[in-house]
């Protein structure tokens, strides 16, 4: 039995509040969302550009965020969503309409597509509230946090996601989030940000999960392996059991990541999954990358890595470390460019630069944060 998350947090979580529906066009359709563009696979299949070039409509409750989907003239007009304020249970209903197809309880982007949801002013916090993506393309989310979104206990949204995409979805860009939890799968909690069912050309970027049993996953299941063209970079992984992330089959590559406490598995490359590895900074962890509990193994290209304080089990029948020697098992070409940072500088440039409400800060490559450059008006 795997042991639960080693750091509990007791936070006390924010008091619901009832919110009338009001989206607010603004004048400008490029508004705060039009700064930087996609990094990584969610450039490929066409790019991933949101609701570039759409109106833009401030929302400060979920139910408001579903009316501006509901009142577009298709499902696939697009839109910018700007949220300010925490967006909770309370707020958050169903809304109708023939561009939409929402829920109670959670933000529901479904059958939809070229979407920006970007967190503007003082913050955007979904509190125990879910962001699902399904049957979507093109869709962006940015600057905001969400926060102990459970799967049991009450209430539930999301099926305890942070982030959840699934069944056929192409070209999400998730950029400059904090997703976070406050125990492991006992308290109620399940993955931060998940992807299975036919999810494919996604880029985590420059974000904070963490206080989380577990990170994240690729495919549901050994079988679920259609799923792929992921890229994680400039993020941080903190206080996590495992699954950072767990990858079933298909193609990720991670870089520039800061991984610390990761108290049982890192990267777990599983059923023939394939994970570039490169200048990546592990800290205080065991078993940062190796296929684990399962005897279909996965394969890693590495480079260029700082291990720091990891500890290594013993391989077994189901667990196959990758170190303590740490070498490749496969090669791994991507059809994209990306910058580097050298590894040794990974921590400090991640604390300067991920997670929401940071400016929408990045990496010049040369280990040093600036602010992105605005985006070229579609």
């Amino acid at each position: 039995m795997r042991r639960p998350v080693a750091l509990r947090l007791h936070a006390a979580l924010a008091t619901a509040v009832v919110g009338i529906a009001v989206a607010v066009v603004l004048p400008s359709p490029q508004a705060s969302a039009a700064a930087g563009s996609a990094t990584g696979y969610a450039t490929q299949n066409g790019g991933t550009t949101g609701g570039a070039g759409g109106q833009t409509v401030r929302a400060t409750t979920g139910t408001a965020i579903h009316a501006a989907l509901c009142g577009r003239a298709s499902s696939s007009t697009p839109i910018i969503i700007e949220v300010t304020g925490t967006i909770n249970h309370g707020n958050t209903s169903k809304v109708s309409g023939s561009s939409c197809n929402t829920a109670d309880g959670v933000i529901e982007l479904k059958q939809i597509s070229n979407v920006t949801i970007i967190g503007v002013g003082g913050g955007a916090v979904f509190d125990q509230l879910g962001i699902h993506i399904r049957d979507s393309r093109n869709i962006i989310i940015r600057n905001v946090t969400v926060r102990n979104v459970k799967k049991s206990g009450s209430p539930t949204s999301n099926g305890g996601d942070a982030i959840g995409m699934e069944s056929s979805v192409r070209n999400v860009w998730v950029d400059h989030v904090t997703l976070e939890a406050s125990g492991g799968e006992s308290e109620g909690y399940d993955g931060l940000f998940d992807m299975k069912d036919d999810t494919q050309y996604v880029t985590l970027s420059y974000s904070i999960l963490r206080n989380s049993g577990r990170g994240g996953l690729i495919g549901s299941s050994e079988s679920d392996r259609g799923n792929g063209y992921i890229t994680f970079e400039h993020n941080l992984y903190e206080n996590i059991d495992s699954r950072t992330p767990l990858l079933r089959g298909g193609i990720a590559h991670m870089f520039n990541n800061h991984y610390t406490g990761l108290h049982e598995s890192g990267i777990n490359s599983r059923a023939g999954a394939r994970a570039k590895v490169d200048n990546n900074y592990f800290r205080n962890s065991k078993d940062v990358l190796g296929t684990f509990y399962t005897s279909e193994r996965g394969t890693w290209q590495v480079s260029g890595n700082i291990f720091d304080n990891v500890t290594w089990s013993s391989p077994g029948s189901d667990n196959y470390p990758a170190g303590p020697n740490v070498t490749s098992t496969t090669t791994v070409s991507v059809p994209y460019s990306y910058r580097l940072d050298a590894a040794s500088c990974v921590p400090d440039i991640v604390r300067q630069t991920a997670g929401a409400n940071t400016g929408l800060r990045v990496s010049d490559g040369n280990c040093t944060p600036q602010s992105p450059p605005p985006t070229t008006p579609g």
